[in-house]
């Protein structure tokens, strides 16, 4: 299972025992190897513009952006840095709001969202879409409400 370090934390509560389960679920779910460690960063709006804006050439505000920086994990150790997750805490409040879930589940949705995109995952085509969205939907399910069932 890969690590995950906060390199800062946001105004709003974050239990690590759930961060901790969706990277579990994530080593269940998800076949590509995981022994390394990601980041997890948390900026303010403009500072994710600028990124956004310099690496994806979209010059407007976004919630999360993923980072990965090799393109086979094969080789890496626990202790090597495959990745840095850069969260908005800005725009995770708005949506929570818009969205009528509370900032932290908003957090827990956009880190398994981030975390697939860390591992190749992405939505640009309609068949991708409808792979990466089911993923979401069995980790979310395991880590929250399965033992509710």
């Amino acid at each position: 299972m890969f690590q995950f370090h906060f390199i800062n934390t946001p105004n709003f509560t974050i239990n690590t025992n759930h961060v901790g389960k969706i990277f579990a679920v994530f080593k269940k779910e998800v076949s590509i190897i995981q022994n390394w460690q990601v980041n997890i960063v948390f900026v303010d709006a403009e500072a994710i513009q600028n990124l956004n804006k310099t690496y994806r050439n979209k010059d407007t505000s976004t919630d999360v952006l993923s980072f990965h920086y090799f393109d086979n994990y094969n080789n890496l150790s626990e202790n090597d840095i495959a990745g840095e997750l850069i969260f908005c805490e800005e725009k995770i409040t708005s949506q929570w709001k818009e969205y009528g879930l509370w900032e932290e589940f908003e957090f827990y949705k956009l880190l398994i969202h981030s975390l697939l995109h860390i591992l190749w995952y992405d939505h640009e085509k309609d068949d991708e879409y409808e792979i990466m969205q089911n993923l979401e939907n069995i980790i979310a399910y395991e880590v929250f409400w399965k033992k509710f069932n």
